[in-house]
């Protein structure tokens, strides 16, 4: 019986995360899901390991179930990510196209930094760190792409 359960719950499991929005580090990749499902991007430039802002964000809003939700049927997330610890440090391939999209999006360098664009890619909208409720974080987000 204990078996029956434990499979049951690892298939609900694997459904629900196979449901759940992924954040993309491929830029290219979420244009294209971006132009199929006619939904905006989201692009997120972030300091995973190093900036606190963004790690209170991800904490706060990201990673909440509201914002999930919500996300899933409605963005398409990307990621931006520059760490600084050696550990945690990407590909040449990723660091290069992050650094092409700080150039093109992210100006000023700051961090953390929300880009709200449409699906091609045209910037709508920006937002930094923000101390408010996910349904706010939400409400400015949509904003920009109405």
């Amino acid at each position: 019986m204990k078996k029956i359960i434990i499979a049951g719950f690892l298939v609900v499991a694997g459904i629900a995360q196979m449901n759940a929005q992924e954040w993309l580090n491929n830029f290219e990749e979420a244009k294209k899901i971006a132009s199929k499902n006619n939904n905006p991007i989201i692009l997120v430039f972030a300091g995973s390991d190093w900036c606190s802002p963004c790690i209170k964000l991800e904490k706060q809003v990201f990673d909440t179930e509201e914002f999930k939700k919500y996300a899933q049927d409605n963005y398409v997330l990307v990621k931006a990510d520059f760490p600084r610890r050696k550990k945690n440090q990407l590909s040449q391939q990723l660091q290069d196209q992050n650094n092409g999209l700080a150039d093109r999006y992210n100006k000023s360098g700051g961090f953390p930094l929300v880009v709200v664009l449409d699906k091609t890619g045209k910037k709508l909208g920006e937002v930094g760190y923000k101390k408010v409720t996910p349904g706010a974080y939400l409400d400015i987000l949509n904003k920009m792409i109405k």
